[in-house]
């Protein structure tokens, strides 16, 4: 990977948690279909770090079936509970890839709910 290359991904992170900036986000979702594995990560990893921010453009990205499976843990990796249905309808995938990645972001969303109220056993005090 070339320093360039995460510097422009740097930058396109900044203008779009700045400004809010569609394209900016946009692009780097388009970095996550880099034949530079390095380059996937660390825009994979500046859209999770952007939280839910992120949520509409992961569901866009989903929504064209853009750069999957790795769009699909990133949905369950920023809580994007919204787009539950969506990963589930993935589960069932043909391509195991997908389906693999699909169960993955349910399992990470699932992780991240708090427990069911009345499911946390207290001790009684004696």
């Amino acid at each position: 990977m070339r320093p360039l290359q995460i510097a422009r991904l740097y930058a396109l992170r900044s203008v779009w948690n700045a400004t809010g900036l569609r394209s900016a986000g946009r692009a780097l979702v388009a970095a996550l279909g880099s034949p530079d594995e390095d380059v996937r990560t660390v825009a994979g990893m500046f859209l999770v770090q952007s939280g839910k921010r992120a949520e509409p453009l992961i569901e866009e990205a989903i929504q064209r079936r853009q750069h999957l499976p790795m769009v699909l843990v990133i949905a369950g990796d920023i809580g994007a509970t919204r787009l539950e249905t969506n990963l589930r309808a993935f589960s069932k995938d043909k391509d195991p890839d997908i389906a693999k990645a699909a169960q993955d972001g349910l399992r990470i969303l699932a992780a991240q709910q708090p427990p069911a109220s009345g499911s946390s056993k207290r001790a009684a005090p004696a």
